[in-house]
């Protein structure tokens, strides 16, 4: 029994002993390691806390065996050669269970590369050797750490002592190295990087000091003459051969200066007129370049053989006096040019054979000129000064009227490829030296060019505009007719861009109309619209609309939708599409809505109508007036003890103006004065019967029966002595008294009944009194 209770405490003592010993003897070193990229590194696992084999993963992959050794049944050995991987998580597994054992994490680092260093001066002196020494090197880093760089140099036959350093930057400057460094010796430098977890060094850079040694940038001046530019500099040393590159306007030349040259260089074949940047840089032989220098810039002079005036004219009809007009043009001189220039044209007419000369000028603008001619031939000749001196000149053929034995070109065809108008034509029976193209797209700016082939291009045009082109053949001093093709667009715009689209929008249907923007001549005839709709999720449809409509309906579609759509007009040419727009069908027709509307006013104002008939007859209700009690007779209402079955009062009614009003009345001789009368002790029962056998006749003046006064309890009655109920102490007796029968012309009103509510709430035994009015 002792021992059933002592069992279950070795057990679990024994658990927490083999618990212990695994976390203390399965283990994995070295922990977390840095290795260089590619180099080796061995992983031991240490397995003395389980019993049988281990295996290897590398990032969850299960390593191949032959990469592992074991040196005992408790240490297993991973070997990783060449190991590349930023960062590799390795795991030790009990082959048995699959259990993780133990595990590391192996990162890599590299070392810096492609060092190099020069020696120069600082801000451009160049006074003795240079003060400054610069490295930069390359490094990759796999992760964000910190990492210090130490640039160390070992001079020849000397220690290796510390250039310079730098946190993180690939790049540092040493102030103070000239006296440590010799002009023409040899060195060696590397760069030093560590972190708290690795430091590594870069493999040695060696030079010789005139190698990197870089010398100041050279100082530029730039003249420009007429037709070329002449750069000249100087550098900060002369006494070796060295090497420069000047460069202007993208491209370089390349100049070889020998030992005690100085720097020069001319620059041809610069356009007139035009900004020229240049700048220059040297070096020693296999040294680095130096800084480029400042950079120059410079205007080129006009060169007078550069001036290509290319001098052509316009010529219009003649007018009714018989005038014509010249429209001359000319290559302008560019507006950057310096100097102030003047033109000049003057007419020549021909007489015959004979030329006459109009020495008369007429001063003209810088591209263009205007004269007025005869119907004779002339030419036109156009003379440029430059600062009052002769730059160039020029001059044109215009033909007579009707001259002929002219040449002129035929078949002249024009076509049209992505912006460009090709020209062709056929030549004339005559020789010629040349053809001249001019073309314009608003008759007032024309553009021109000559040609020796019966074939051209016109390019820089103008995008869908319509060009008229004549071609005009040259010979010897002279021109020929021009001929005109026919006028073409240089694109053809697919169809008329659209201005605007509407839509007009139901529960069920879309009304959608648009207009299109004035078709000119470059642009396709529309043959037909498609309007494409459809929601975000179901498919697109399409209807198709005939060219002479903008407008169509939308029909079977879906109410409280949104919908997008967009017309595209069809044409030969191609297609244009407008911009895509949204809409949203409403919740109900429009049209219901406006019906509800209509039968929900027509209800509120008839009920309004109503409700105010209602309110005024009401109001006439209310103010008819009460009848006057002096104007009542009183009447007591026998119960159906006195006399079953008989009606007090014959009811009259204007049908019957002849027959007779009986009424049982309680008659009274006199009118009681005051309450204590009417209660007083004095008024028996004997008083009331000898009144009941008493019978009189009342002839009242107004036609209306005498109003009797009751005898009730003492409190005096509106309606004289009329009251509800009888009192006790009165007879039960009632005498009645019967009235003639009165003539219907004359009574004046009908007879109106009130009876009051608390009448029918007294004993089946009492009276009811009953009162009645003229109305």
């Amino acid at each position: 029994m002792y021992f059933l209770l002592v069992l279950p405490l070795i057990v679990t003592s024994a658990i927490s002993v083999d618990e212990g010993q695994s976390k203390k003897q399965c283990d994995v070193s070295p922990k977390d390691p840095y290795i260089q990229v590619g180099s080796d590194t061995r992983i031991v696992c240490e397995s003395s806390c389980v019993h049988g084999k281990v295996y290897w993963t590398l990032d969850s992959k299960v390593v191949d065996e032959s990469w592992t050794s074991a040196i005992n049944s408790t240490h297993n050995i991973l070997s990783l050669r060449n190991f590349t991987l930023p960062k590799a998580t390795v795991q030790c597994h009990h082959s048995h269970t699959k259990n993780i054992l133990r595990g590391t994490i192996v990162r890599t680092y590299s070392k810096p590369t492609n060092v190099g260093c020069i020696w120069h001066y600082r801000n451009g002196s160049s006074v003795g050797l240079p003060e400054l020494f610069t490295c930069t090197w390359e490094h990759h880093v796999h992760f964000q750490e910190k990492i210090n760089y130490t640039v160390l140099g070992r001079p020849q036959w000397r220690t290796q002592l510390e250039i310079c350093s730098s946190k993180e930057a690939k790049r540092c400057t040493s102030k103070a190295l000239s006296a440590n460094v010799s002009l023409g010796r040899n060195y060696s430098v590397s760069v030093r990087a560590q972190t708290k977890h690795w430091k590594v060094h870069s493999d040695p850079y060696e030079f010789n000091t005139r190698h990197i040694l870089q010398i100041a940038c050279p100082k530029l001046n730039l003249t420009a003459f007429s037709g070329f530019l002449l750069a000249e500099w100087n550098t900060s040393t002369t006494s070796d051969k060295h090497y420069c590159q000047v460069k202007f306007n993208e491209e370089v030349l390349n100049k070889t200066l020998e030992t005690g040259e100085n720097g020069n260089i001319t620059i041809q074949n610069v356009e007139s007129c035009t900004y020229y940047k240049v700048s220059v840089r040297c070096s020693w032989e296999k040294a680095p370049w130096s800084e480029w220098s400042r950079e120059e810039t410079v205007l080129s002079q006009l060169n007078k053989s550069d001036v290509k005036l290319r001098l052509w004219r316009k010529v219009t009809e003649t007018d009714k006096n018989g005038g014509r007009k010249v429209d001359a043009m000319w290559t302008e001189i560019p507006p950057a040019c310096r100097g102030t220039f003047a033109y000049f044209i003057q007419r020549s007419v021909y007489k015959g054979h004979e030329i006459q000369v109009d020495y008369s000028r007429t001063l003209c603008g810088n591209s263009t000129c205007t004269v007025i001619v005869s119907e004779d031939a002339y030419s036109v000749k156009l003379t440029v000064f430059h600062n009052e001196a002769l730059l160039a000149e020029d001059s044109v053929y215009v033909p007579a009227v009707g001259e002929a034995g002219l040449p002129q070109v035929t078949n002249v065809q024009t076509s049209t490829l992505k912006g460009v108008i090709y020209v062709s034509w056929d030549a004339p029976s005559q020789l010629v030296r040349g053809y001249m193209i001019d073309w314009t797209h608003d008759g007032h700016r024309f553009h021109w060019k000559e040609s020796n082939s019966t074939s051209t291009k016109l390019s820089g045009l103008r995008h869908k505009k319509p060009y008229n082109v004549t071609v005009t053949p040259l010979f010897d001093d002279k021109t020929g007719l021009g001929t005109q093709a026919l006028q073409i667009c240089t694109t053809v715009a697919a169809a008329a861009n659209f201005s605007t689209v509407k839509v007009e929008v139901s529960d069920k249907s879309a009304l959608v109309g648009w207009d299109v923007e004035q078709q000119d001549i470059c642009s396709g005839v529309i043959i037909r619209y498609i309007v494409f709709y459809g929601t975000e999720q179901g498919p697109q449809l399409n209807i198709t609309v005939n060219a002479t409509k903008q407008e169509v309906l939308l029909k079977d579609l879906i109410p409280y939708t949104q919908y997008s759509m967009y017309v595209k007009a069809v044409a030969l040419t191609g297609a244009s599409e407008s911009n895509v727009r949204h809409f949203n069908t409403k919740r109900f027709d429009p049209r219901f809505v406006t019906k509800l509307c209509v039968i929900g006013t027509v209800i509120i104002i008839f009920v309004l109508s109503v409700g105010l008939c209602c309110t005024i007859q009401y109001r006439k209700f209310l103010m008819k007036p009460l009848p006057d009690p002096g104007l009542s007779s009183v009447a007591l209402w026998p119960s159906g003890s006195h006399q079953k079955g008989m009606f007090p009062f014959r009811l009259f009614y204007p049908g019957y103006p002849s027959e007779s009003l009986c009424a049982r009345v309680d008659m009274e001789e006199s009118r009681l004065t005051s309450t204590a009368d009417t209660n007083g002790p004095a008024f028996t029962a004997k008083q009331h019967n000898e009144r009941a056998d008493e019978h009189e006749e009342i002839l009242t003046p107004s036609k209306e029966c005498t109003t009797l006064l009751s005898e009730g309890s003492g409190q005096l009655s509106p309606y004289r002595s009329q009251g509800s109920v009888e009192s006790p102490t009165q007879s039960t007796g009632k005498e009645f008294e019967c009235l003639l029968p009165v003539k219907q012309q004359q009574l004046t009103a009908l007879l109106a009944m009130y009876v009051t509510v608390d009448m029918f709430e007294h004993d089946q035994g009492d009276d009811i009194t009953m009162t009645s009015s003229a109305s």
